[in-house]
């Protein structure tokens, strides 16, 4: 019986975090539609990077703060819907392509920005909601 209910537990949270991987990914993909890369720089990547850290500050902080927010429901949110929409891999991979076309300035620029104010965007998440 143990087996059995620790395997349903699993299976729902499998679920929770595939449903909100779904709608991170699908917003992830709307908002490379709306902001097409024509300078260069990988502006919509760029943008998800920082404002999902931001959203995994927010969400990270209430949940510490607030005690609210269900187990099930920070699952879906923070693991789900934060790893479907921000987008890592892409970053490394377009940072990647921009060394590979010696593009060093903008690969900086792209690599420092999307690490520090990453972290800065979680951190401000994070102590506003303190």
């Amino acid at each position: 019986m143990y087996l059995i209910s620790n395997l349903q537990k699993v299976i729902k949270n499998l679920l929770l975090v595939g449903a909100g991987s779904f709608a991170g990914g699908v917003l992830r993909y709307f908002v490379s539609i709306l902001m097409k890369n024509q300078s260069g720089f990988p502006w919509s990547t760029f943008i998800v990077n920082i404002s999902g850290c931001l959203i995994i500050g927010l969400l990270w902080g209430l949940t510490s703060r607030l005690h609210t927010l269900s187990p099930a429901f920070t699952l879906f949110l923070m693991t789900g819907f934060c790893g479907g929409f921000t987008t890592f891999s892409t970053f490394s991979k377009e940072g990647l392509a921009l060394l590979q076309t010696n593009n060093y300035i903008l690969f900086t620029l792209y690599t420092i920005g999307s690490v520090v104010l990453g972290i800065a965007a979680v951190a401000l998440g994070y102590i506003a909601t303190k």
